[in-house]
């Protein structure tokens, strides 16, 4: 799990400075459309084992705060949820 969060720190840090330049977005759009696949695979296994203990998550991923993490997983949520109820 180590060199995953390595991983995902070397992305983030190279990423960031382009990213800071988009003032165009919200910071809502900014916190749910900037999750990797990584780090949303990561927050998927963290949930199955710890629930809804954000602050938990939070801490595999440092550089992510626990607002953050709650917010990503409430509007994944929705996007799931009305997803199944349009089948």
């Amino acid at each position: 799990m180590e060199k995953l969060q390595e991983k995902l720190e070397e992305k983030q840090s190279s990423e960031g400075e382009s990213d800071s330049l988009d003032s165009s977005k919200t910071s809502m759009d900014w916190n749910c459309s900037h999750i990797s696949a990584a780090e949303e695979d990561l927050i998927l296994r963290l949930h199955r084992l710890l629930g809804d203990r954000w602050s938990l998550i939070a801490g595999r991923l440092p550089w992510r705060t626990r607002e953050e993490i709650e917010k990503y997983w409430r509007m994944r949520s929705l996007s799931v949820n009305t997803s199944e109820s349009s089948d």
